[in-house]
């Protein structure tokens, strides 16, 4: 439906805006929590898009927190010098979701921007892949995606490598059940339509680590 994916893009449009605003106001330095950091941030939605509802949780994640994917829950740190971090946010504008995740590097280690690099550009090529194909299971896109991060140089750092969106609050599934998301235990067909017959709209995530290094990179925006 065009309606649905003009929606989707226009929240994630408000998204790129407000992640912009984070650094035009300087807002990412050392010597800040992340909790803190949130805060701001939430802040800044609300002030500049009257955002006051979003659909997960906020996620701020710097130095060797950025290894952990979604579902844990780690000590609040403070950002360092020449440290990496990542935002994961999905603000809900005018009951249409957006999920967006960016990479900073504070500093210049060369290794750092590597990361930051190599996850924009391995998430451009993992959207490309997936658009040359017309039926591809979530088990299949999330097995490509996880061996991109080794031709990159970095491991794979999530459980899952995106799953579906749309208006608030889009399709459920009960827990243990992967059917809506990219990830090793979904084998449906990502193309089919949901209950309705309508098309489903999925965001596309990467998440590369180094262990050795303790650090992590994050990008996530629209797939389709």
């Amino acid at each position: 439906m065009l309606a649905q994916k003009q929606k989707l893009r226009e929240a994630e449009n408000i998204a790129s805006q407000l992640f912009k605003a984070i650094e035009d106001r300087g807002l990412i330095v050392p010597g800040k929590t992340e909790k803190t950091l949130n805060t701001e941030v939430f802040q800044l939605a609300e002030e500049m898009f009257c955002i006051k509802k979003f659909w997960h949780k906020r996620i701020v994640r710097s130095g060797e927190n950025t290894l952990l994917p979604y579902d844990e829950n780690p000590p609040d740190l403070v950002l360092q010098q020449d440290d990496i971090l990542f935002f994961d946010f999905g603000p809900v504008v005018e009951d249409w979701e957006a999920d967006f995740g960016r990479t900073y590097v504070i500093g210049s280690d060369p290794l750092k921007l590597k990361l930051r690099n190599d996850i924009e550009a391995a998430w451009h090529e993992a959207k490309a892949w997936f658009h040359r194909h017309t039926s591809l299971t979530g088990a299949a896109y999330f097995a490509y995606v996880n061996d991109l991060a080794g031709k990159y140089g970095w491991e794979f750092g999530g459980e899952l490598a995106g799953h579906l969106i749309g208006e608030f609050p889009h399709e459920r599934l009960e827990p243990g059940n992967y059917g809506l998301y990219v990830h090793p235990g979904n084998p449906n067909d990502m193309f089919l339509p949901d209950a309705s017959g309508n098309p489903r709209e999925w965001i596309l995530e990467i998440h590369f680590v180094d262990r050795e290094k303790k650090i992590g990179g994050f990008f996530e925006q629209l797939l389709t």
